[in-house]
């Protein structure tokens, strides 16, 4: 089963790249964030022509994220729980029956954080508390777990080219990596790192100064997985050949490949 996800950068800018991206790589189920758009403007249709499955968090204008699936859906849960009075959608809880069990997928939009010395760091020191509180009650379920997003962290220098120019950014702090360790700890395996030791593999690449063509990037889009879900792991790869693509997203599309067996409900 192939898990893929990745920030869209607005999905109304990019929706000939995200249908046609659907139709090469084939996900049977695909984490978009940054959507950018309220739920029902999200252009379902076309998607769901293209045989998936929907569900939205949106927002107008910025953040909002979304499950695409080839499985039906069992349960889907919007929001991160543990803060009533946050409003944004940044989280969606997705569970499908397998011929394995239960499989549940996040897509998850993690704060930026800048700049560090305005609320928005510690707005999204919060989250990731958050975050690290409710993947640990999932834990108890010893369900297969796809914690899957943009984490808008850094979690060590080799994950950027350049790591001394992200010194002073809230997706280099301290406190920011701390807090993504702190979800490893739980027992959430990066599957990425886990299948390659690779130094230049990243998943971010700005728009400004050339960028992408001096491969200046970080990488900062991870799927983490629960021990039941890492052992089901055979693969995991970054498609960085879709940043080369007209009208991009800053990001670009991260997959795994799990061992699930055939999905009962497709």
């Amino acid at each position: 089963m192939k898990i893929a996800t990745w920030n869209i950068n607005g999905v109304k800018a990019r929706i000939d790249n995200l249908l046609h991206w659907l139709g090469e790589s084939q996900p049977d189920i695909a984490c978009l964030q940054e959507i950018k758009s309220v739920d029902e403007n999200f252009p379902r249709l076309e998607i769901e022509a293209l045989g998936y499955h929907v569900e939205t968090h949106g927002q107008k204008g910025f953040n909002g994220v979304a499950l695409l699936s080839k499985l039906r859906f069992d349960e889907v849960n919007r929001g991160l729980a543990g803060d009533d009075e946050d409003m944004q959608a940044r989280f969606i809880e997705g569970v499908f029956s397998t011929d394995r069990g239960a499989l549940r997928v996040v897509s998850l939009y993690l704060p930026n954080g800048n700049p560090v010395g305005t609320e928005k760091f510690p707005y999204k020191l919060g989250w990731m508390e958050r975050l690290e509180r409710w993947a640990q009650a999932r834990l108890a379920l010893e369900e297969p777990l796809v914690l899957a997003g943009d984490y808008n962290v850094i979690p060590e220098p080799f994950d950027a080219r350049h790591p001394e120019n992200w010194l002073g950014d809230a997706l280099f702090q301290p406190e920011s990596r701390q807090a993504f360790r702190r979800l490893e700890n739980l027992g959430f395996i990066d599957a990425f790192r886990s299948v390659s030791d690779a130094r230049d593999a990243y998943s971010f690449w700005d728009y400004q100064a050339g960028a992408w063509q001096k491969n200046n990037g970080i990488r900062i889009d991870f799927q983490m997985l629960s021990p039941e879900a890492a052992a089901r792991l055979r693969s995991s790869d970054i498609e960085k050949h879709v940043r080369a693509w007209e009208k991009p997203s800053d990001h670009v599309p991260v997959a795994i490949d799990l061992d699930m067996g055939l999905s009962r409900a497709a």
